[in-house]
């Protein structure tokens, strides 16, 4: 198969996501000539891997959108038998040090990267296999004003806590919809943060994430027409 070019438009998109709809990681795998990982462990990855070769993403790890031409990011959001989230969506890295993307909601990447999103869900059933799990129906989403306003409310209190030093002290529990997580490959790698007294100081990286219940909802009212995922 050839390479799938960036879509021009979101039709163009969502036509490209259409073509995907109903296929088993295998068989897209195949469409695209990719050979399966021999590992199961790595298939969440590949997945991911498959889907952006497959709808034409070029921002590759860039902190843009994943559709740089509409400004669109993509979102594989595993789901289990009832077609609900079972974990939480990856957004992007949290920023440790001030700077452009710190001060205002405006200009973070969590806004950026939100502000339209591809969500296509990926069956996660562990009683199917992760070559034969199928791809859902895609669908375009934006904030709307109450949603766009608990992310908000949710940047400012976690973004008041890094900026103040005080990142050590943020759990997984807080946060209403967006919470924060350590983000690395092992517990030895370090980024630049700062400490309470504004020095910089060498911390864990960490990660912005969506709650699984904050995606769930997404998916259930954007479904709720369409009979099944």
């Amino acid at each position: 198969m050839d390479p799938v070019a960036p879509p021009a438009s979101e039709a163009a998109l969502m036509e490209n996501a259409a073509a995907v709809a109903g296929l088993s990681v295998a068989e897209l795998a195949r469409q695209l000539g990719r050979d399966l990982p021999p590992d199961p462990r790595r298939a969440k990855g590949f997945v991911g891997q498959l889907v952006e070769a497959a709808l034409g993403a070029s921002a590759g790890s860039l902190p843009e959108p994943d559709f740089q031409l509409i400004g669109v990011e993509l979102k594989t959001v595993p789901v289990g038998p009832a077609g609900l989230p079972v974990e939480s969506t990856y957004v992007c890295t949290v920023p440790l040090e001030p700077g452009a993307d710190t001060a205002h909601w405006e200009h973070c990447n969590v806004c950026v990267k939100l502000a339209r999103v591809l969500w296509l869900p990926v069956e996660a059933d562990p009683q199917v296999a992760p070559a034969e799990r199928r791809i859902g129906n895609a669908v375009l989403w934006s904030p709307d004003p109450d949603e766009e306003r608990a992310l908000k409310a949710d940047w400012e209190e976690l973004m008041d806590l890094v900026l103040t030093g005080r990142v050590a002290e943020i759990t997984a529990h807080q946060g209403v919809c967006l919470q924060v997580r350590p983000k690395a490959a092992d517990s030895r790698a370090r980024r630049w943060g700062v400490d309470e007294a504004g020095h910089r100081v060498r911390t864990l990286p960490r990660g912005f994430y969506l709650r699984p219940g904050f995606t769930g909802a997404i998916l259930r009212r954007r479904y709720a027409g369409l009979g099944s995922i």
